[in-house]
C-alpha cells in the first residue's frame, strides 16, 4: 500500500500536546502499537479500531506508554 493513499487520524500527543496526524495502515484490521512522538520522542500506545468490512479507521485511542488501555 503506498503512503499516499493511507488514511490518517488527527490527535494531541499525551505527552507534549503537540498535535500529530497519525498514518493508518488499515489493512492491518484493529490493532495496538507504540510509535514515538515526533515532536518530544516519548512513545505513544494506540490503540485502532478498524471497521472489518470497509476498513474505515472507527476509532484510534492515544495514551502514554504506561497507561492500561
Amino acid at each position: 500500500m503506498h503512503e499516499q493513499t493511507l488514511p490518517s487520524w488527527p490527535l494531541d500527543c499525551p505527552y507534549c500536546d503537540a498535535h500529530i496526524e497519525l498514518v493508518v495502515d488499515t489493512s492491518q484490521g484493529s490493532h495496538e502499537t507504540w510509535e514515538d512522538c515526533p515532536q518530544c520522542c516519548a512513545p505513544i500506545h494506540y490503540r485502532i479500531e478498524v471497521d472489518a468490512v470497509t476498513e474505515d479507521i472507527v476509532s484510534v485511542a492515544a495514551g502514554d506508554d504506561d497507561e492500561v488501555m
